[in-house]
Formats: C-alpha cells, structure tokens, sequence
C-alpha cells in the first residue's frame, strides 16, 4: 500500500495452480548483494545477504539506520533490484511472487486515502482486481472484525487514531489474502503505550491467520516479543550478524514476558549482535 497511486505490493493477475514445492522457505536469499549508484560514488546498501524463512514464521529485521533492513524487505517486494545473488519468494522470482499476489506491504505510514471511509480504503485493491460488491463488502467487514474495527466501517481515517489507523492499512493488506505480510516499522511513529497494545494484537493476528510475517523494527524489546525468529543486521553495507531463534517463548504471549530471563538472555543476545556489527566500522 503505497502513498499513492495503486497500493505496493498489488498487481493485477491471477495466483498459478504451481506453488513452492513442499517444504520450501518461503523465501530464499543466497548471496544477494545490492549497491546503489549515487552522484558522490556507490552506496553499498547490502552485502552477501543468505537468508531462509520458513512457512508460518513471523521474522523481525532489527539493525542500526540505514544498514538495510527496508531495502532486504524491499527487494522481498520487487519494489528494488539487487546487483547480485539468488532470491525466491515462494519458489519463484520476487516479481512473479508480486503478480501473484502472494504478499501485502504495509509502510511506517498509513497511507489511507482520506475522501475515502476505513471500509473503501480497505476494499480498494479489491476493486482494482475487480472483485464484486458483495465480496468487497464481505471481505472487508471479515478483516476489519479481524483487526478489532468493526462499528468504524464508515470512519474516515482522519476521525481515527494513528494506531487504529495503522489496524486498518493491516486490514487491506490482509483483505486479498495474501502469504506474506511485509512490515516496515508500522508502529514506530506511535507512542509506547499503544505500541505495546498493537503488539499484543498483532500476535493474536499472527497466531489466527498463520501468516508469515517480515517485520523491520528498531526496538530490542518489539522484535524479541513478536519474533519466532530475529534477524540482526550490521550498519552498512547490510549484512546478517545473526539469526536469533525465539520460537521457544511460545506463540502466545503477555508483555509481562519482557520481564522473564528467558526474554532478557535473547534481547541481550540482540544487543550484542548489533555492537559486534558496529566493530566492523572499526
């Protein structure tokens, strides 16, 4: 869902009977690699990227500004093209993924079209695939039920809060059902005490639908209460430091879970990650 013009990650197509073989990742990256060119010289945005997510995780990105971890997602997107490497996003190239419509993308910004009610906002990718009234309504009304919406149907976005803003652009993204959800630090521009309200509702989400989820964060404490399993990141140019497994907390958690030794070895082994990344600057 982008801040204009038809949302990211949508396009127009019909999902293939032919899907990943058994047991596949979901997503396989192998030595991906992507520099930019730009007027003072290249910009090394990330480097010999190997990465395998499995069906059903819900993987969070966490590194320091700018060492790539919205340009990885990006690239998962089809929304940028890297120089070198493999990557397949439920068996096939990133753009077919995209054709297929196997992933919805939700940015740190709502991006809700204003002259538009919650529920339009949330049918409109399925009028641009040409979906009928009725299961546009009935898709809708079943997502937003989803993301605890329901009586705010006809709302404009401007009459809603910023976090109730942000359930409803998660709502259109889930309303084409799509595989993967990809998400770039939605909760970021939202105070603490709503933040941790939308994380407990989002794993609830995650736990009904059984999506798999990327999920680009800059908070210790947010990636290792969502995560089944943490990816950390160096600065750039971007590489993965480490692969945190956290599935052993359970799918379903309290925030009083943060307070645990179990959560706190894993947020320590966060935080070590990202100091030996900023080591190679050295």
């Amino acid at each position: 869902m982008g801040g204009s013009g038809v949302p990211s990650g949508l396009a127009s197509g019909t999902r293939p009977a032919s899907e990943a073989p058994p047991h596949a990742p979901v997503v396989d990256i192998k030595g991906l690699s992507l520099t930019y060119e730009a007027a003072d010289g290249p910009v090394y945005a990330l480097s010999n990227v190997d990465l395998q997510i499995t069906e059903g995780e819900f993987v969070s990105f966490i590194g320091p500004s700018g060492c790539g971890k919205t340009t990885l997602l990006r690239v998962i997107a089809d929304l940028e093209q890297p120089n070198g490497g493999h990557i397949h996003v439920n068996g096939v190239s990133p753009s077919e993924a995209r054709v297929r419509r196997d992933y919805g993308f939700i940015f740190q910004a709502p991006a809700l079209y204003p002259w538009r009610t919650i529920q339009k906002n949330v049918e409109l990718p399925l009028e641009i695939f040409g979906l009928s009234k009725a299961e546009r309504q009935e898709r809708s009304q079943r997502q937003l039920e989803l993301v605890n919406l329901k009586g705010f149907e006809k709302k404009f976005p401007w009459q809603l809060s910023g976090g109730m803003q942000q359930r409803a652009s998660i709502a259109r993204a889930l309303s084409f059902d799509p595989k993967l959800l990809l998400m770039d630090e939605p909760f970021g521009a939202l105070d603490e005490i709503v933040r941790d309200h939308l994380n407990e509702q989002l794993l609830k989400l995650w736990d009904k639908t059984r999506k798999t989820v990327l999920f680009v964060t800059h908070s210790i404490p947010e990636a290792v209460f969502l995560s089944s399993k943490i990816v950390v990141m160096s600065p750039r140019p971007g590489r993965i430091i480490d692969v945190i497994d956290a599935s052993h907390l359970g799918r379903e958690r309290k925030l009083e879970i943060r307070e645990t030794p179990e959560f706190l070895k894993i947020a320590h082994r966060v935080r070590e990650g990202l100091r030996a990344g900023h080591s190679y600057d050295d």
